[in-house]
This record gives C-alpha cells, structure tokens and sequence, in this order.
C-alpha cells in the first residue's frame, strides 16, 4: 500500500482546508517545491497534489507552483484540479506529472475522461469526491444526485490507473477515514482504489492497512501530516508492511 503525502494549492502556497471550504484554508508553506523536496527526503515515492484554484476555475491556476513539485526529481506527482480537456492532460503529462486525475470532467464529459484513459495507459485516476454517498463536482462546491458506484463502475473498462476516493465530511476535519464505505467501493470494483480523507494519526493508517490489505491501493494523508500526528518516513514504512496472519 502506498502512502502519498498531500500538497494542497491555493494562491501558489500549500495549505489545507477543511471539508473542502476554502474560506477554511491554512497555511502550511509559502514553498511547494520545497515541501515536495521534503517528502521525496522522508522515503515517499508519490505526492498528491491538487490545484484547488483550478478546481474552481475549470483550468489550471497554480502552474508555478505545480512545476516547482516537479523540480523534485526524486518523488512521483499525481495531479488534480482543472483538467478538463485532452490538451492539458497532455500537457501536464508532457511536463513531468506521472498521473493526471480526472474529477468533475469524468462526471460531466465522460467521453474525454474515458478516451484519455485509453490514450495514456496507467497515467490517469478518477476522482471520485463523495458527500453522503453522492459525486461532488467543481471543487465540492456542487453535489451532485449520482452515486459513488455508478461512476465507479462506468469507469471500469477504459482502465483508469486508479480511483481516488475522498470522503468529504472526513477531509481536513480530523476524524478519521471512513473505512467501511471506502472498503465497499474497492470490493466493488477491479480498479485500483486510493483512500482520501479523515486520517488523523498513525493509529487510522495502520486500521486502514489492516482492513484494505490486498484491497487498498493506497493512502492520502494531508493535515495530519502538517501538524506532527503522522510522521512520513514511518507511514511509508507501516503501509509497506505486512501485517501478519
């Protein structure tokens, strides 16, 4: 299982919010770059990064920022927030993202979401950002009346690299991930699935390793790791293990 560490976007700096409300942003480093550089130094492989200007905005706002991560050779980005057309999944793959990730596109424009799967094997995950097990579009600013399971699974054969699932409510507030639904996507599906949202401290990793091992793809974790409850270095440790049976 595969821990990626968040960089959050916003007005070029990393921060985090809390249940997607950006009125809630926190400030966490002026440097982005920098932070990726950090990562990349405790053992991390991946980085999340989502440019929530963009998410709003429909189209990419925190270039800079998203090309200082990239300056960190030593750790893979995935990114999300304004990709909304075939020319800026292109071209952010071209500049070095390893995984684009198609959100409010994938629920709007299926087609695209589908065909760049396709065109770019393994470099494209959906997002999938539920409130009450319904699909939250435009930076969570809209919920919409389609379930989880059903893009879920309308997805399944253009073979997207993964699914990110977040569970809203549990997003920066510090509460824990909520496994039970998490789990049930991933049994649901042949997708891969990465769990988003809630993990609070290195006792949520190690309930997520237990209940996902051999079902989870992986981890994100943002605010906790910003305010000292999860120490990179030994999240990446404790999702690689194994535990015994």
């Amino acid at each position: 299982m595969i821990f990626y560490p968040a960089i959050d976007l916003k007005d070029g700096r990393c921060v985090r919010l809390v249940r997607g409300e950006m009125e809630s942003a926190t400030v966490f480093n002026e440097r982005p770059g920098e932070q990726a550089v950090l990562f990349a130094a405790a053992g991390c492989t991946w980085v999340h990064v989502v440019d929530l200007d963009g998410a709003f905005a429909g189209r990419p706002v925190n270039t800079a920022a998203v090309e200082a991560i990239l300056r960190c050779r030593n750790i893979k980005v995935q990114l999300g927030g304004g990709i909304r057309n075939m020319d800026t999944v292109r071209q952010w793959l071209d500049r070095g993202v390893h995984r684009v990730i198609l959100g409010t596109a994938a629920v709007y424009d299926p087609a695209f979401a589908m065909a760049a799967c396709q065109i770019y094997p393994g470099r494209v995950a959906i997002g999938i950002d539920a409130r009450d097990g319904l699909v939250a579009v435009e930076g969570w600013s809209d919920t919409t009346r389609i379930p989880v399971l059903q893009v879920a699974e309308r997805f399944q054969p253009a073979e997207p690299a993964a699914i990110i699932y977040t569970d809203i409510a549990r997003d920066g507030a510090m509460e824990g991930p909520n496994i039970e639904a998490t789990l049930a996507l991933a049994r649901a599906v042949t997708t891969p699935v990465i769990a988003s949202g809630g993990v609070a401290s290195m006792a949520d990793l190690r309930a997520l390793r237990q209940a996902g091992e051999g079902v989870l793809d992986g981890v994100i974790c943002g605010r906790a790791v910003y305010e000292g409850h999860v120490d990179p270095a030994a999240a990446v440790a404790l999702l690689a293990s194994v535990t015994a049976s």
